[in-house]
């Protein structure tokens, strides 16, 4: 990942690695140009516990597509996963789509990882080039949730370039629909949370990645290996 960088490099840093990066983002200035229902950064934090729920649901299905039940999704596993999924993604847009995912870099794809995953396979089947994917994950109610999560990402980028930057973070959780002011020290926790390259800026797969740990998706995950190990 990249490493810490001057303002002035900081836009020439976030050049797309892959090709499916370029498509990641093409696909979120379409969604960001179409707008956003979300009106406060407290009514996104009101969406958790709901959020969680759904998200938790397809666990049953990561554990489908573990096909050797070791608790990852590994590069082959990931091949079967999208194509039962009936998404036509290449070989090296699979291969972009594991890498841009295991973002422990342990050759699989954990729970959590697998959440922001699908979140992304949702966002790029949007493409109007895709559109004979649509409906073909079949998870309307995960669906619908990752729809709030683009909601709440567009809230975040004010001046929707793609990424969230320290200001509009703190411009975000200052609009409540009260005309109260949040504190800003909560602001910059939130984005040091999202920041993963911590180069200034956040895309959508940092912020994803970031929500799964806000409603508690890591550490339900580590919880179910504790137990796991203690049955065996």
């Amino acid at each position: 990942m990249g490493g810490v960088i001057g303002k002035g490099d900081c836009h020439r840093s976030l050049v797309t690695e892959t090709k499916l990066e370029a498509k990641i983002m093409e696909a979120m200035r379409r969604r960001e140009a179409v707008g956003c229902t979300i009106k406060s950064f407290n009514s996104i934090i009101l969406k958790f516990p709901k959020i969680d729920e759904s998200l938790r649901k397809c666990k049953a299905k990561f554990q489908d597509f573990d096909e050797d039940g070791n608790g990852v999704i590994d590069p082959q596993e990931l091949k079967h996963c999208i194509h039962k999924l009936g998404i036509n993604f290449t070989d090296e847009e699979i291969n972009d789509l594991f890498g841009a995912c295991d973002m422990n870099e342990v050759k699989g794809i954990k729970f959590n990882e697998f959440i922001v995953l699908l979140c992304l396979v949702h966002l790029l089947k949007e493409d109007p080039t895709a559109e004979h994917a649509k409906s073909s994950m079949g998870m309307p109610n995960l669906e619908a949730t990752f729809e709030t999560l683009l909601d709440a990402f567009v809230f975040l980028d004010k001046n929707k370039d793609g990424y969230v930057s320290k200001n509009e973070m703190v411009d975000a959780i200052n609009e409540t629909t009260s005309g109260e002011r949040s504190s800003g020290r909560i602001a910059m926790k939130r984005f040091e949370e999202m920041d993963w390259d911590k180069n200034g800026m956040v895309n959508f797969k940092e912020f994803l990645f970031a929500f799964t740990h806000w409603v508690g998706i890591e550490d339900a995950d580590d919880d179910d290996e504790e137990e796991e190990n203690r049955d065996d």
